[in-house]
C-alpha cells in the first residue's frame, strides 16, 4: 500500500514538472509571436542604419575623390605656386600655424663644391625670434606696416611673416658694420593677397638709423636685391641716382620652399648666394666709404628667420698655426641633428686647405652647443657633431683620420650668456685645436 502511494506521488510530480515546462515554453513562444512588429522595426532600423552608413561612406568617398582630383590638378598646374595656411592645436591649447608647401631636402655636402662663402666669425647680430611670443611683433624691430612671429608645421623654430606687401622693417638698433662682414638669413617665399611672391632685401646707409626712412630710396645710399618669380635684380643707388648692377634671369624661387641667402661684403665688393649658388659677385657694387647701418625686408609677405650678421672670416691659416685654434661658426647643422649641412662646404674647404699645406699638423675637433635642451643630450650631440666634421674632412677633402681627434663639450664652456639669441649663436660652434 505504501509502495503504491509513493509511486502515485512521483507520477504526479513528473506530470507537474512537464506542465510547468510546457507553460514556460508557451509563454516564451507567445512573447516572440505576439511582438512581430517590434522585431520587424528592429530589423528595418538596422537595415536603414546600414544604408545611411553606406550612403555617408559613399558621399565621403566622392568628396575625397573630388578633392584628390582638385589637388592633383593643382599639382599638375604647378604645385609650387600654391601655399595654404593651416592651423594645428598644440598640447597647451595654443595655435600653431602651418604652411602647406613644397619642401626640399637639403643638398648633400658635395653639391656645394663651388660654394666659397665663409661666414664671419664674430657675431654682431642674430635673430631667430625665439624670444618673441607667437603672434607678436619683435621688440627690436620696427615697421611701417604689420608683421607677426609665427610657427609652422613644416619648419622648425619661429618665423617672422610680413603680412602686408607694403611692409618695411629693419633692426632699430644701429648696426656698426666694418669693411668686411657677412649677412645670412633663411627665407620662405609666400603668395601675397595680390598673388605675388616677390620681396626685397636691402642694406641701407642712413643718417638716422633709429628712424624710418621713407620713399623708394631710403637713406643716403643702399644696395637692394629683389627676389621675384622670374629673376633677381640688384640695384645700387647713391644721392638719388639709380644704377643697375646685375641681373640673374635664370634664378627663381618657389613659393613655400626654404632658401638660405648669404651676403658677403668686402669693402666695395658684394657677393650674394642662394643656397650653394652664387647669384651676384659685384667687385664695385658699393661706393668707397659707404657704411651701411640697417638691414631691411620689404615688398612682400615672406617668412624670414635665422638672421645672422658677423664680422668677416679670419685668416684660418694664421689662426691655427699662430694662435693654435680656429673657432668656426661656418659648420652648419639642423637643430638637434649631427649631419653636416651643405652650407658648411666653404669653411671646411678652408680648414682642409690649411691642413693639406701643413701635413704634420694634427688637430682636435671639439663641438659645442647652446644651453637649450637636456645637458646629457647636448653633450652627446656635440660629440657626434665633431665626429661628423671629422668624417667630412676625411671623405670630401682627403684629410687622414690619424691627424684628427674629436671631442664634445655640450653646453659647457660658453663664450657668451645663453640668455639672448646672439649669445646662443656664439655658443653654437666648432673649434679646431692644434695638437
Amino acid at each position: 500500500m505504501n509502495n503504491h502511494k509513493t509511486h502515485t506521488i512521483m507520477k504526479r510530480m513528473r506530470i507537474l514538472s512537464l506542465l510547468i515546462a510546457f507553460i514556460a515554453f508557451t509563454i516564451l513562444v507567445k512573447g516572440q509571436i505576439t511582438n512581430p512588429l517590434n522585431t520587424a522595426k528592429d530589423k528595418a532600423s538596422d537595415r536603414a542604419n546600414d544604408k545611411v552608413g553606406q550612403g555617408i561612406d559613399k558621399g565621403l568617398d566622392k568628396a575625397e575623390n573630388v578633392f584628390k582630383k582638385k589637388d592633383k590638378n593643382k599639382k599638375d598646374n604647378n604645385t609650387s605656386a600654391d601655399s595654404t595656411s593651416t592651423e594645428n592645436k598644440s598640447g597647451d591649447g595654443s595655435s600653431t600655424t602651418g604652411t602647406t608647401a613644397t619642401t626640399k631636402t637639403d643638398p648633400v655636402l658635395t653639391s656645394y663644391s663651388k660654394f666659397d662663402f665663409i661666414p664671419g666669425s664674430d657675431v654682431l647680430f642674430y635673430e631667430d625670434f625665439s624670444q618673441t611670443a607667437v603672434g607678436d611683433f619683435p621688440a627690436s624691430w620696427n615697421t611701417n606696416g604689420s608683421a607677426e612671429v609665427m610657427t609652422t608645421n613644416l619648419l622648425t623654430g619661429k618665423w617672422l611673416k610680413l603680412t602686408s606687401s607694403s611692409t618695411c622693417m629693419w633692426n632699430d638698433v644701429p648696426l656698426t658694420l666694418p669693411e668686411n662682414y657677412t649677412i645670412e638669413f633663411d627665407v620662405v617665399p609666400q603668395l601675397s593677397s595680390d598673388n605675388q611672391s616677390s620681396y626685397t632685401f636691402g642694406l641701407i646707409s642712413s643718417e638716422k638709423p633709429n628712424e624710418f626712412d621713407p620713399g623708394s630710396q631710403p637713406g643716403k645710399a643702399g644696395v637692394f636685391v629683389q627676389f621675384e618669380y622670374n629673376n633677381y635684380i640688384t640695384c645700387y643707388y647713391s644721392d638719388g641716382r639709380d644704377r643697375l648692377t646685375g641681373m640673374k634671369e635664370e634664378m627663381t624661387q618657389k613659393v613655400g620652399q626654404k632658401y638660405h641667402i648669404s651676403v658677403w661684403v668686402q669693402k666695395s665688393r658684394i657677393r650674394v648666394y642662394q643656397d650653394e649658388v652664387k647669384i651676384f659677385d659685384l667687385p664695385k657694387g658699393i661706393d668707397a666709404g659707404v657704411k651701411f647701418n640697417k638691414i631691411r625686408f620689404e615688398d612682400g609677405t615672406p617668412l624670414i628667420s635665422n638672421i645672422r650678421v658677423a664680422v668677416g672670416a679670419p685668416d684660418m691659416r694664421s689662426k691655427l698655426l699662430t694662435d693654435g685654434k680656429i673657432v668656426s661658426y661656418g659648420i652648419y647643422f639642423d637643430s638637434g641633428k649631427d649631419v653636416v649641412k651643405g652650407e658648411s662646404y666653404g669653411s671646411l674647404k678652408e680648414i682642409a686647405a690649411v691642413l693639406t699645406e701643413n701635413p704634420t699638423v694634427k688637430i682636435k675637433i671639439v663641438g659645442y652647443t647652446d644651453s637649450d635642451g637636456d645637458n646629457a643630450t647636448n653633450l652627446e650631440l656635440s660629440k657626434n657633431r665633431a665626429i661628423a666634421v671629422k668624417a667630412a674632412l676625411n671623405k670630401e677633402f682627403g684629410i687622414d683620420n690619424s691627424r684628427m681627434e674629436t671631442d664634445g663639450k655640450g653646453e659647457a664652456e660658453p663664450v657668451a650668456p645663453n640668455t639672448t639669441s646672439e649669445g646662443k649663436a656664439k655658443n653654437r660652434r666648432v673649434e679646431f685645436i692644434k695638437m
